[in-house]
């Protein structure tokens, strides 16, 4: 569920309810509800958690079973730590 998948992201991220309220421009009480299953986010706000979070809005909605991230709006040394620790984790789950 939606409400799951913002509290897991947002933990994830080491953001509080009000941290991730202020960044997308919502009031604390609105993720709390959210997060509670009380009310779903407007298309608005789920596009600026998918943009936040650098995920698509489909794995958000659970329309897509796999979490994908997305490059745009990282900076160059951000894009190659991801590059760097996936090749960590691929390597160390391929060694014998």
């Amino acid at each position: 569920m939606i409400c799951d998948k913002i509290r897991t992201l947002r933990d994830t991220c080491g953001l509080s309810q009000s941290a991730l309220a202020k960044k997308i421009g919502v009031t604390r009480s609105a993720v709390n509800a959210w997060e509670m299953g009380l009310s779903i986010p407007t298309a608005q706000y789920i596009v600026a958690m998918a943009q936040l979070f650098h995920i698509s809005t489909d794995y958000l909605l659970g329309l897509q079973n796999s979490q994908a991230i997305y490059l745009d709006g990282l900076t160059e040394q951000e894009k190659q730590l991801l590059y760097a620790m996936y090749g960590y984790f691929t390597e160390r789950n391929t060694a014998p």
